[in-house]
């Protein structure tokens, strides 16, 4: 079954449960602290199973870019600075992300549910849930 089309731009809408989230990835108190107030926008390309991944902010950005059902090796640099092999599969409509690292339980979820792209980030114990809005397009 092919993934939904998760094409677009999306801009933050909601952000729960992020400086947990963040503390179980062992990110400073400042870093953390700047996190909170950012309302990244997030850039998908598909193409087929194919996917680019860009999340920006005015702190900074992060590309990542897999084929459905291939691992690969992540370069967190940016993020958490860790390394880790990641794999991204197309489960009921959803992106799943599972990534082996030095954390435990660590990944994420990607689906859509009209106008919004849901994503819930997992490690360790803490889930953090971001929802985000289609940005509309001129006509």
């Amino acid at each position: 079954m092919a993934p939904p089309n998760f094409s677009g731009t999306w801009n933050m809408v909601s952000n729960e449960n992020f400086e947990r989230y963040m503390q179980s990835l062992d990110i400073d108190i400042f870093t953390r602290n700047l996190a909170k107030f950012v309302k990244p926008q997030k850039v998908i390309e598909q193409d087929g199973d194919n996917f680019v991944i860009r999340t920006l902010s005015n702190i900074r950005n992060y590309r990542v870019q897999f084929t459905l059902g291939r691992e690969f090796d992540e370069d967190l640099k940016g993020l958490d600075n860790r390394k880790c092999k990641s794999v991204v599969t197309c489960d009921n409509g959803r992106l799943v992300c599972v990534q082996k690292g030095e954390k435990k339980n660590r990944g994420w979820i990607h689906w859509l549910d009209g106008d919004h792209l849901h994503l819930e980030l997992r490690c360790e114990d803490q889930v953090c849930r971001q929802v985000y809005r289609r940005v509309q397009e001129a006509c």
